[in-house]
């Protein structure tokens, strides 16, 4: 039995605290779940334990791979329901949560899920044009539920509001396996420095964590 080792040591997901109406979608959290897993990637999430948020979590926890959640204090009541999965980070603000899940990743993808995903992912992706990161961007289009978004990226492109080459900033794939493998394709020649920087920066946030469970797998 060999094992997979992926290129990214940690991967943001961003997601709802949903979980939709169809079932599609909680499958597509399980299987990036099980994607990441057999990669060895280490998941930097929102920190809740409700919706597909959820899932990815203890999908990658229980699979054997680290989990950090960072959550802002005023979300811990809304999207934390009984234990929580591997350790919680509880920080002042949402400013502080996108920050700090920023920082430690080495790439990012986001799932299906409502405004507060898409800010996320936009985010990253203006983040990324604007020369702040290298990271790779990944949507993970489910079912189409994305189609709109993309096809708005390319009115964008053609009606003169994003240049061309900023189009394929973000990578896109109806299945976790597929998305996977084209963002590891368009990895930054810097990502090997990044999780270096990380550890020099690792006690800059202040922990306060609920439950603490950390597998390690390197």
């Amino acid at each position: 039995f060999e094992i997979k080792m992926g290129k990214f040591k940690r991967v943001c997901v961003y997601c709802g605290s949903k979980s939709g109406n169809r079932k599609i979608f909680s499958d597509a959290a399980l299987d990036l779940g099980r994607e990441l897993v057999e990669r060895k990637m280490n998941l930097i999430y929102g920190g809740g334990n409700v919706g597909l948020m959820g899932l990815v979590a203890q999908t990658v926890f229980d699979g054997g791979c680290e989990v950090l959640g960072i959550i802002p204090k005023a979300l811990v009541p809304i999207e934390i329901s009984g234990q929580t999965v591997g350790v919680v980070a509880i920080v002042g603000d949402m400013h502080e949560r996108k920050a700090e899940m920023a920082r430690r990743a080495d790439a990012f993808i986001a799932l299906p899920g409502g405004y507060g995903t898409m800010e996320e992912l936009l985010e990253m992706i203006t983040w990324s044009q604007l020369g702040i990161h290298e990271k790779p961007v990944g949507l993970l289009n489910v079912d189409g539920y994305y189609n709109c978004l993309l096809g708005l990226f390319d009115k964008g492109v053609e009606e003169g509001f994003i240049r061309p080459s900023c189009r394929n900033i973000v990578v896109h794939a109806e299945s976790a396996k597929e998305l996977l493998q084209k963002m590891e394709v368009t990895l930054s020649p810097f990502s090997s420095l990044i999780d270096h920087k990380i550890k020099k920066k690792e006690n800059s946030l202040k922990f306060f964590t609920i439950h603490a469970k950390w597998q390690c797998n390197s």
